[in-house]
């Protein structure tokens, strides 16, 4: 029997292209990237659904190698291996899980999108569709999940086309309506533009540039100010005090990112300073496995980089307002968002270090993903980038 290329060549390519538009750093471009779950489901065999899954993937994520060429100031090729390893989670799962028996489609699609979402899987779970839920839904909090689910269940059925029309209507009436995010009343998100210099500057200088920021964007009726990840660099006691007393005689409290270091890694953290003084308040659940995460060097006694808490602290309280904090690859999966929502906070905090994404839309699509999710929820959200 003769195999049409054009079966495998023509849903590969829009994958490719659905994945690029979906992902492209533009929160109302999302619903494109619901076009993935209609092309794995039509895609004529298993290994066309591999290919489908591949070109989704990898297009949806196409500023990591440039990214880790960046980071690491080397050339393409450790970014291109990072690369293709972390898409083989999503493609050996979509690949494993796809089916001709039409009927099990369904289940088959929603074990994957939950595979996809929660660890282990879920750590590279980036590009999942279920973020368009933000803009196709906007305050409809679980309802607009569970809406979105099964929007992704009719998209892989035979009557995909109803339900692309039904989909493709609560688009456009969401984009007709789409107003600017909430903001968080009395918060300040400051946005930086220090590069590689932020956190890795140990001199007194620099924190007091810092300060010299905050004083700038705090005000009586603005008294929170939220700094990047990294701000501070390493948190000490030296810190705290400088920051306290650079503090006293205001009621301004400042939120930034730091790291606090002992022999066997570090926690990437979120601290709180006002002049009363200074705590963490937050440790990261998910590092960047890889460049921040390597809890495999513990095997040969070395230090294994950024500590991950995975279920721990998904809300903090601050000031009376429970907070939802997410600290840069937190915001490109499912999971960690999700399970602070389940807490109800008041705000979602996001922050991140992005001048390693220059000349990519890395830091452009984890803003539109915390926007998203912050629309579906309805919550205000806070954020704060160095780039």
């Amino acid at each position: 029997m003769r195999r049409d290329p054009f079966g495998t060549a023509g849903p590969t390519a829009l994958a490719v292209l659905a994945g690029c538009a979906g992902w492209s750093g533009h929160v109302l471009l999302l619903p494109i990237a619901l076009a993935f779950p209609i092309l794995w489901s039509i895609a004529p065999t298993r290994l066309a659904a591999g290919l489908v899954s591949a070109g989704y993937f990898l297009a949806a994520s196409r500023g990591l190698p440039q990214g880790v060429a960046a980071f690491y100031a080397s050339d393409l090729w450790p970014g291109l291996i990072l690369w293709l390893v972390a898409s083989i989670s999503f493609v050996t799962i979509h690949t494993a899980l796809w089916t001709t028996v039409e009927g099990k489609r369904p289940i088959r699609y929603l074990a994957a999108a939950i595979l996809m979402a929660v660890p282990p899987f879920g750590i590279t779970g980036w590009a999942h569709p279920i973020t368009a839920a933000g803009v196709l839904f906007p305050g409809w909090g679980w309802w607009g999940l569970a809406a979105m689910t099964a929007g992704l269940i009719g998209l892989v059925t035979r009557i995909w086309p109803a339900a692309a029309i039904a989909l493709a209507g609560f688009w456009l009436w969401s984009a007709a309506t789409w107003t600017e995010q909430n903001l968080a009343v009395r918060w300040r998100g400051v946005d930086l533009e220090l590069g590689a210099s932020l956190g890795r500057e140990p001199g007194l200088q620099r924190q007091r540039d810092l300060i010299a920021t905050v004083r700038s964007h705090a005000s009586g009726d603005m008294p929170i100010v939220v700094l990047p990840e990294s701000a501070l660099g390493y948190w000490t006691p030296t810190v705290e005090r400088l920051w306290t007393n650079a503090l006293a005689g205001t009621d301004v409290t400042v939120i930034a990112g730091a790291a606090l270091v002992d022999r066997n890694g570090y926690d990437n953290m979120l601290v709180a300073i006002s002049a009363k003084g200074g705590r963490i308040l937050y440790r990261e659940r998910v590092p960047v496995p890889g460049s921040m995460w390597q809890p495999w060097r513990s095997w040969w006694g070395e230090t294994q980089g950024a500590r991950a808490y995975f279920f721990a602290n998904p809300a903090v309280d601050l000031a009376g307002r429970k907070l939802g904090p997410l600290i840069c690859y937190e915001q490109l999966i499912v999971w960690p968002v999700l399970q602070s929502m389940l807490h109800d906070p008041d705000i979602i905090v996001a922050v991140g270090n992005g001048w390693w994404t220059s000349g990519t839309s890395i830091v452009a699509i984890q803003r539109v993903n915390a926007l998203a999710w912050a629309r579906l929820f309805d919550k205000p959200l806070v954020i704060s980038f160095n780039t």
